[in-house]
C-alpha cells in the first residue's frame, strides 16, 4: 500500500462496504455482534451520529487513505472521562491486511485521542486465539495484562481474552 493512511468520519458512500466489514462472520465473533447489522442500523448510526465523543463514549473511524478509499474501520468505546480511558477496537478489511494499516490506523487513532481527549490509558479486548490481532498490539506496547478465563461464547464453546493495556505518558 503505497498511499498514505488517514483517520476520517464515517460517509453514507461508505455504507455497502461498513456493513461488508460489520457482517463479516470472523469480525462479528471477535466483536460480540449476535446478529448481523443492517443496512438501516448502519446509516441510522452514521446520520444520528453524536459529535460529542463525551456524551457519546464511542466513535468510529475509517482508516482510509488520502484518496478517501476505505480500508479498515477503529474505533474508541466505553469512554470513561473521569478515567481518562477507553477500549479500542479495529477491523481491516481482508483485501488490505498485511500492510501495516492496522499498525497506522491505531497509531493515528492514538494520536488522535491523546491530543483532542487528553486520554492517559487505552486497552483492548483479544481473543486467545486471534494471534494476528495479539502481535498488533503488542508491535504497539501494549501490555498483556489478564486473561479472562472463558469469557465469550462462540464457536459452540466457551473462549479465553486477554485484556492488552497501553498507558500514555503524563
Amino acid at each position: 500500500m503505497k498511499s498514505k493512511i488517514k483517520l476520517r468520519a464515517l460517509e453514507i458512500e461508505d455504507l455497502e462496504w461498513i456493513t461488508k466489514i460489520e457482517n463479516d462472520q470472523q469480525n462479528s465473533i471477535y466483536s460480540n455482534i449476535i446478529s448481523p447489522l443492517s443496512k438501516e442500523k448502519i446509516l441510522d448510526y452514521i446520520n444520528n451520529y453524536k459529535i460529542d465523543f463525551f456524551e457519546s463514549k464511542e466513535i468510529k473511524f475509517v482508516i482510509s487513505t488520502t484518496e478517501n478509499l476505505p480500508l479498515g474501520i477503529v474505533d474508541l468505546y466505553d469512554f470513561k472521562p473521569v478515567h481518562r480511558r477507553a477500549c479500542v477496537g479495529i477491523i481491516v478489511d481482508k483485501k488490505f491486511q498485511n500492510n501495516g494499516i492496522a499498525k497506522k490506523g491505531l497509531f493515528l487513532l492514538e494520536e488522535w485521542a491523546i491530543n483532542r481527549l487528553g486520554i492517559y490509558q487505552l486497552y483492548a479486548n483479544v481473543a486467545e486465539e486471534n494471534l494476528i490481532s495479539i502481535r498488533l498490539f503488542e508491535g504497539l506496547n501494549y501490555k498483556k495484562i489478564c486473561l479472562k478465563k472463558d469469557w465469550n461464547f462462540y464457536n459452540g464453546k466457551f473462549n479465553n481474552e486477554f485484556t492488552f493495556q497501553k498507558i500514555f505518558k503524563k
